[in-house]
């Protein structure tokens, strides 16, 4: 790719640039590539060599923050100009971008952290690419769902990625109710604000099953916290703020214990002898074996 082609080139700008300041050949015939580059999901030294070539060799790099892919790039050296594309103005920028491409540039989808495309507005720029014939190539790397599954120590031969869970708590237990009998690894991203809600929800529907907290995964305050939901909850609670990016796994209903048959109830009842009310009998049963509380209800009323 000819510096001719790629120009203007000064450095990179925190705001970026519209794509329109960009001076396009309409005499080029062949579309350019679209190329979906994974960054560091923290580290900066997590990007692969291809990555960073790819990044220098484009004449645009679209990005979810200018200002967050800058520090990128600038940590590698590379001066490729830079424009947003995020949710709230994927359908204005989206088609300056293909219009780039057309005309035979080059384009780098990036996110803020790991793979575009994943909880993202990427996708749609990938599907209206190839709708086009536009070529479209992935540059794999760094990715939150992988490596907080690579530490967590639950299964990963099969996992479900559930992406954000809905903000408001009637819709989330909703949801949350729709993966009980999921029998796969969970795998949820959650905002710190909504965390604890979310993991007494999780605890309460899905039943207090093991799981793993990945917050701010390599940056310098990362952190890996091992536990059932119920003490992640209760943990994190203590501290009453939580910051950072995380991703929570979750066991699948495959991997709960299995219960012989009658011991829901049977722990039912020793806890109600013991002076515990039907409510609290009920949800203290679900969180020793590791079950829904609907579940443990449902097999101490007989139904």
């Amino acid at each position: 790719m000819d510096d001719d082609a790629r120009s203007p080139r000064r450095g990179v700008s925190s705001k970026g640039l519209e794509v329109s300041e960009l001076t396009l050949d309409p005499s080029r015939r062949t579309a350019g590539t679209l190329h979906v580059v994974a960054t560091p999901v923290g580290h900066l030294d997590d990007v692969t060599l291809r990555a960073i070539r790819v990044l220098r060799e484009v004449d645009l790099v679209a990005c979810e923050d200018t200002r967050q892919t800058a520090k990128l790039l600038r940590a590698h050296g590379i001066a490729t100009p830079t424009t947003s594309y995020f949710e709230h103005n994927e359908r204005s920028k989206g088609e300056g971008i293909l219009r780039v491409l057309r005309a035979g540039r080059s384009v780098a989808l990036v996110s803020d952290a790991g793979t575009p495309g994943i909880s993202d507005p990427g996708y749609r720029l990938v599907r209206d690419a190839r709708a086009e014939g536009i070529p479209v190539v992935p540059v794999p790397g760094p990715s939150a769902v992988l490596a907080a599954l690579s530490v967590s120590g639950l299964p990963t031969d099969r996992f479900l990625f559930v992406g954000f869970l809905p903000p408001r708590a009637g819709a989330r237990r909703r949801a949350l109710t729709e993966l009980i009998e999921v029998g796969p690894t969970l795998v949820f991203y959650e905002s710190p604000r909504r965390l604890i809600a979310a993991l007494s929800d999780m605890a309460e529907i899905l039943g207090d099953r093991e799981a793993f907290l990945c917050r701010e995964a390599t940056k310098l305050h990362e952190e890996y916290l091992p536990g059932r939901l119920g003490e992640l909850q209760h943990l994190l609670a203590g501290r009453g703020e939580v910051r950072g990016e995380v991703t929570v796994v979750v066991a699948g209903a495959g991997s709960r214990r299995e219960t012989p048959g009658g011991e829901p109830e049977a722990l039912y009842a020793q806890l109600v002898a013991e002076g515990r009310t039907r409510r609290e009998a009920v949800k203290e049963a679900a969180r020793r074996l590791g079950l829904p509380a609907r579940e443990v209800y449902r097999r101490v009323q007989g139904r």
